[in-house]
């Protein structure tokens, strides 16, 4: 059916102010994008931070009364301070958006013989390493700049008969694509009981037997190393783990970090410094990936 949005351009102050408002009116949803290019990386832990200009946009359903809706919203908005306050309505197409979003999400290549491909659509390489992964519970599906940039690592180095941990692994798609890649086993650590069952599922999606995997909440036992490790999370949660990820790296073995900002990789190497010969640093889209080896 059709559905009709309102718009309102405001600052973060007034945010939530206009959401209760929206909201007290029958909206159904209601979200916040950003206006202007003003992205924001690793807010403070339990925080929401918004941008400077702010979209608050409230979905109604079609037969919603716009007529008692909007001055509801203008007398909220001279109430706080927004006399000239900017409110558009919209009629948004009637679509089937679940099709829409699945059309628009395709098979990718990474490196050369790695694809990663939703199951409704067809394998573009049959003879390519074909992991089949759809979106889920967890984040992972390759189409982020630091999934990415490791999922190509993995595709470019030797995974033949190596132990991997996968790091934060979320849905389990770094840790898959090396068994898949040839690794003889793999162990996927988070702390999200939700990214336990995101990779232990994708896993079986991808017919991986179960042997050759195990997925861990923390604590896990000490001594546990493989011979690659990823880890895809945030640069600051990777400073301070460096001693923590670096235990789980045989002498010889190799790791991948990403989830960091360009402007941030110093700080990580100089963590790590003292485990690794940190090989290369590359960037993709403001993001990195930093590889190194254990040295003795």
């Amino acid at each position: 059916m059709p559905w009709l949005q309102i718009r309102i351009h405001t600052t973060p102050d007034h945010v939530p102010a206009f959401e209760d408002t929206l909201l007290e009116c029958g909206a159904m949803v209601v979200t916040f994008e950003d206006i202007h290019d003003d992205p924001i990386y690793e807010p403070e832990l339990n925080t929401t931070p918004l941008w400077k200009n702010t979209k608050v946009t409230g979905l109604f359903e079609a037969e919603a009364k716009l007529d008692e809706i909007r001055p509801v919203l203008e007398h909220k908005a001279a109430s706080i301070g927004e006399s000239d306050i900017d409110i558009k309505i919209e009629i948004l197409e009637d679509k089937d958006w679940e099709r829409e979003w699945m059309d628009n999400y395709h098979p990718i290549q990474f490196g050369e013989r790695l694809w990663v491909c939703p199951s409704w659509r067809d394998v573009p390489d049959p003879d390519a390493v074909n992991l089949m992964l759809d979106p889920g519970l967890a984040f992972g599906t390759g189409t982020h700049p630091t999934t990415a940039l490791c999922l190509k690592w993995l595709d470019s180095v030797d995974c033949q008969d190596k132990t991997i941990i996968d790091y934060g692994c979320g849905s389990g798609i770094l840790g898959i694509a090396g068994l898949l890649l040839g690794a003889s086993n793999m162990v996927g650590i988070d702390i999200d009981p939700q990214a336990v069952q995101a990779t232990q599922e994708n896993a079986s999606r991808n017919q991986i037997d179960p042997s050759r995997l195990e997925v861990k909440l923390p604590p896990y036992e000490s001594d546990l190393q493989a011979d690659i490790v990823v880890a895809n999370i945030l640069a600051g949660p990777l400073a301070k783990l460096a001693p923590t990820i670096a235990a789980l790296v045989k002498t010889g073995g190799q790791l991948a970090l990403s989830g960091i900002l360009a402007n941030q990789a110093q700080e990580v190497i100089y963590a790590y410094q003292d485990w690794f010969t940190i090989e290369n640093v590359t960037e993709c889209d403001e993001w990195v990936r930093i590889v190194g080896t254990k040295h003795a």
